[in-house]
Order: C-alpha cells, then structure tokens, then sequence
C-alpha cells in the first residue's frame, strides 16, 4: 500500500502544503497524505475553468480528512498571509490547465508563471522547507512526447511553453542551493475525479448519457500513455525522503505502454456495453500526436513501476462516476 510506503520512510509527522488541491490530481495526493497521518493544507482558487459543483465535492472530501481547505489566488502576494510558513514539503499542482479555446494566453501566464513565481517567493521563507515538489507534463517535450529527461523541450502551445516556465522557475531555486526541488512530468492522467473536459470523462459521459462523443478529426490514431491516477500518486509520492536524490532534478511519471484513441473509446464501450457516437471538431493547434513515458530514471531512483491496466483502470473510474452521480448540470462543457 501507499500509505504503509510513506509511514515507513518519512519519520515523523510533516506539514505539507498542496496546491491545486481541490482538483483532479491533487486531491488524491492530499488525500493520501492526510491518511499517512501529515498536517495537510490544501489551496485552491476554485476557478471556473470547469465545474465548480466537481471541485466543491472534492473539497467536502478533503475536510472529511480532517484538510485545512484555503480557498487563495497564489497569483497574488498577500493571498499567502493566510498560510503558515512551517511547511515541510510544497507539492505545487496548481495550473490553467491543458487546451483551451476558452483560455487565452495570458491565462496560461498568469496562471503558471506568475502564480508559481509568486509560490517560489513564499517558500523562501519556509525555513524548514525540505522539498519543492513541482508538477509538470509531458507537454513539455512537444508534439511527440516519448523523450527522456536530458532531452531539448520543444511546447508546441500556450499551456506547455508556461508549464516549462513554471519548471525553470522553481528548479533555479535549487540550482542557486535555495531549496531542495524537482519536477515532475506527468503524462496523460485518468481515473476517478477526472476533468470534464478530458478524454475518459468524456467518453464515459457520452456512453451512460447516450450522447454523443466530440471527437477530434484524425485524434483516433494519436497515441498516448494512459496512466492511472494511483499509479501517478504512487509516483509523485515516492520523492519524500529522497530529497538528496532528487534534487534539481526532472522525472517522467507515467506509463510505459501506450495505446491509441481508438483503443480507449474501444475499452469504454466494452465496459459499459455501450456504443458511442460521434460529433467531428476540427483538429486543435498544439495536439501531441504520440506520447511515451520514458520513465528508466523514475524506475531506477524512486522504484517506480506503474502497475494498473487502461481496462482495470476505466473500469474504476465508471464505477466512481456512477456512485458519485457525476453528471454535470451544463453538458456543454463535455
């Protein structure tokens, strides 16, 4: 189990502040952080990117754990007065994320660069600060995303370019030997609290409702590494207690197996018995046609072995969407 990993290997109790918390990804790591028995503060600025009714539940999730929720913009300095400055590690989810038509560049820049900019000033002056944990994507490396860490980033949109930013900012701390940090670049997360607008969500959505599916012209052949959110939590959590390892340092955290569009929708339909349709948008700038996790460094430091199948993981994520009655109120978000 996770929870035994980190009892096991982090002596005593942490404070630990989460960004983003309120979100996919970051509730499952605030979540778990909170059952391995650490003082959890979980920040988020409650955006209305996407639902706010998905976000409100998974923050009634995190109080249930006994979670310090603040609601705060980290793009703004006096926000970070509601924060103590005791913190041991900072997991930094926050972020615009993906891509938008709705968001426009200076959301990405505000967003990502100026919020982390602002983020990185206030750990300076956590004292005990053990680790910055910055997360990242796969979107970094571009329209064809299957390189290791030592290769040139080439972000082919807004979002990839500010989340490279967003990564140099906080490793140049380290650099500087100003706080211990790494990046973390995560490739194509699903599973349970998935984003509406993202693909299994989507998909799943389209197959329970009988509505339609709005499929990207040509995205059925685009080839991604689908990796489990409890597989990218597993990952994002094995850097505590490896500070010396890990520091200014960049790690793939994905799965190492890819598989098409057409392989998820093909999985969606098998486990719901369900035939999707399809409504045809236009292709989007900036779409990574192949992502693959190269993730021999995260192996060979962190013992990192993602270990859940695209099925066994679908799977999971239906039966959560079905007990949480996760239809959302404007369909028109999916």
């Amino acid at each position: 189990m996770l929870i035994n990993f980190y009892l096991a290997c982090i002596t005593g109790i942490m404070n630990i502040l989460v960004t983003g918390a309120a979100g996919f990804i970051g509730s499952h790591i605030a979540e778990l952080l909170a059952s391995a028995e650490h003082n959890v503060t979980a920040a988020d600025n409650l955006s209305d990117y996407y639902s706010k009714e998905l976000k409100l539940s998974n923050v009634e999730a995190l109080k249930k754990k006994s979670i310090d929720f603040i609601e705060m913009d980290l793009r703004y300095a006096n926000e970070y007065k509601q924060l103590p400055l005791n913190f041991d590690y900072i997991f930094h989810f926050a972020a615009q994320p993906g891509l938008s038509a709705t968001a426009s560049f200076n959301d990405y820049l505000s967003n990502n660069v100026t919020a982390t900019f602002e983020l990185v000033r206030f750990a300076k002056a956590c004292k005990q600060l053990r680790l910055f944990v910055n997360i990242s994507t796969s979107s970094v490396y571009g329209l064809n995303a299957g390189k290791d860490e030592s290769s040139v980033p080439q972000p082919a949109s807004y979002y990839g370019v500010t989340k490279l930013a967003a990564e140099q900012l906080v490793l140049s701390e380290s650099r500087n030997k100003i706080f211990n940090a790494c990046s973390l670049r995560l490739y194509s997360v699903y599973g349970p609290r998935e984003r509406p607008d993202k693909l299994y969500t989507k998909l799943i959505h389209a197959a329970l409702l009988d509505k339609p599916f709005t499929l990207i012209e040509g995205s059925l052949q685009h080839k991604r590494s689908f990796t489990y959110v409890g597989d990218i939590a597993d990952g994002i959590l094995k850097v505590m207690g490896k500070e010396d390892a890990v520091n200014n340092d960049i790690f793939n955290i994905g799965s190492d197996v890819q598989h098409t569009t057409a392989e998820g929708i093909k999985a969606v339909e098998d486990l719901t018995g369900k035939k999707i349709s399809f409504k045809m948008l236009p292709p989007r700038s900036g779409d990574q046609l192949s992502t693959k996790a190269v993730i021999d460094k995260a192996k060979q430091v962190l013992n990192y072995t993602p270990k859940t199948s695209l099925a066994e993981g679908i799977h999971q994520q239906i039966n959560w969407f079905k007990e949480n009655l996760l239809i959302p109120r404007n369909t028109n978000a999916l």
